[in-house]
C-alpha cells in the first residue's frame, strides 16, 4: 500500500505546530484563549507585544505631520 499524502496547511510548520507571522491582533488573541500551554500561551503573548509596537512608515509620518 501507498502512503496517504498530507495536504500541506500554509499556517502549520511540519511538526504540527501554528505559525503565528501572518496573523493579526484578533486572531493571535484568541489563539492565545484557546492556548492551554505557558510556554506556547506566552510566545503568542510576545508576538502580540511585538505587532503592535510595530507602526508601518505611513503611521509614523502622519504622527510627524500632526503633531506640527
Amino acid at each position: 500500500m501507498s502512503q496517504r499524502k498530507q495536504v500541506r496547511d500554509p499556517m502549520k510548520t511540519k511538526t504540527g505546530k501554528t505559525r503565528l507571522g501572518g496573523l493579526t491582533v484578533t486572531q493571535l488573541a484568541a489563539l492565545a484563549d484557546k492556548e492551554g500551554r505557558k510556554k506556547i500561551r506566552a510566545k503568542i503573548l510576545n508576538k502580540i507585544r511585538i505587532v503592535t509596537g510595530r507602526k508601518s512608515p505611513v503611521a509614523l509620518v502622519v504622527e510627524n505631520t500632526a503633531g506640527q
